[in-house]
């Protein structure tokens, strides 16, 4: 697997910034690398950002956790997700505090904050447990190539009315054309440079070049399967917010991941109305 950039995207991209990780993540990310990391520092280090700090218990104790309780302190998230959860849950909620927070984009956070929830559900509905935070993260992260190429070109409004309408596929072509980079290049890169999981990098680099790529070899068992979840919870976002709509994106994909997943179209349509209720 290996992520491929051309002459010419080098050199747009030597123009595009990508916001570097905030300090305090670079701390926690530190700390928890350790071969014994150090609970109560870690949880310091959380607590010093109150951002953060609130964003994460927002997203432990939110639907797409099931919790029975209530997790009202950082210390208890701590201890009972335990770090190997935690640590996706904290990259996700400080990339959204970094990158294009302003009140131009909450409706955009807002949409990927909706497909994270749906993605960890999913994740679990679909009896794969260990997939659910990476899950989560990959749903916020995934599309974070939009908010940092909305600030860099003046006129990406316009791919963005093309998304609208013709669905985010065919935007990427255009953005490619018309920018020679597009917004999965944009995100892997800073998903690599922000620490992800390697598979996540390749993941996001990929999700809109999907013709053969279940078969391909690109991507392993792993990548295929956040892959699925992944565009399983966008198209789920999308009937929700387009019910009499066709989703083109999930059109070009269907058969594959449900030839993937096992299932069929209504195991498909149960699974999404159980995600809604």
């Amino acid at each position: 697997m290996a992520i491929t950039l051309t002459n010419e995207e080098k050199r747009i991209l030597k123009n595009v910034s990508i916001p570097p990780r905030p300090e305090v993540l670079i701390q926690f990310s530190q700390e928890t690398k350790k071969p014994e990391p150090n609970i109560s520092a870690i949880a310091n280090i959380l607590h010093a950002d109150i951002g953060i700090s609130a964003a994460v218990l927002q997203v432990v104790n939110s639907a797409a956790f099931r919790r029975s309780r209530e997790i009202e302190s950082i210390d208890q998230a701590i201890m009972t997700l335990g770090l190997k959860r935690l640590v996706p849950l904290v990259k996700a909620v400080a990339l959204k505090s970094t990158v294009g927070h302003n009140s131009a984009m909450a409706d955009f956070w807002e949409a990927q904050t909706e497909i994270a929830q749906y993605a960890s559900v999913l994740a679990n509905a679909l009896q794969k447990p260990s997939l659910a935070n990476h899950a989560y993260m990959l749903g916020l992260f995934h599309f974070v190539g939009v908010p940092i190429l909305n600030q860099h070109f003046d006129d990406y409004e316009k791919i963005i009315s093309l998304a609208d309408e013709s669905g985010w596929d065919l935007a990427a072509v255009q953005e490619m054309a018309q920018y020679k980079t597009n917004h999965a290049t944009i995100g892997s890169l800073l998903a690599a440079q922000w620490g992800l999981p390697k598979i996540m990098v390749y993941v996001i680099y990929y999700m809109h070049d999907v013709e053969g790529i279940f078969s391909s070899g690109e991507l392993d068992s792993t990548g295929l399967g956040l892959l699925s979840i992944l565009k399983v919870a966008r198209h789920s976002a999308f009937l929700k917010a387009n019910p009499d709509k066709e989703d083109p994106e999930w059109q070009a994909v269907q058969e594959d991941i449900l030839d993937f997943l096992k299932i069929d179209e209504s195991e498909l349509s149960d699974l999404i109305l159980s995600i809604d209720e």
